[in-house]
């Protein structure tokens, strides 16, 4: 099993910058792709970002650019710097991990980012 938890979320200005961070325990070998997402309200989840074991990453097209995905296999970690923030990036942003042995879909419980003035 794997347990995801989230931190960093909060309040942020339009043009500001923000981290959010996941922490990964249990069968950390077991973990293959990670990656972000976020819902907003009255919106569909959406990939965010997600990065390989092996580094290579991909973003969605509103965030290429700004975002930046990053982990640390050892400490079993993953972050997202987010820069250059909009209102439309006000979501509730949540870490994902996939396994292929056994093959599982993890999440954690969700941070919520809000860009406002």
């Amino acid at each position: 099993q794997v347990q995801l938890v989230e931190s960093g979320g909060g309040l942020v200005q339009p043009g500001g910058s923000l981290t959010l961070s996941c922490a990964a325990s249990g069968a950390l070998m077991r973990i293959n792709t990670m990656g972000w997402y976020r819902q907003a309200p009255g919106r569909q989840r959406e990939l965010v970002a997600d990065i390989t074991r092996g580094g290579d990453t991909d973003y969605a097209d509103s965030v290429q650019g700004r975002f930046t995905i990053s982990r640390d296999n050892i400490q079993g970690t993953l972050s997202l710097r987010m820069n250059s923030l909009k209102p439309e990036d006000t979501a509730v942003y949540y870490c994902n991990a996939d396994s292929v042995i056994p093959p599982r879909i993890y999440w954690g419980q969700g941070t919520q980012v809000t860009v406002s003035s």
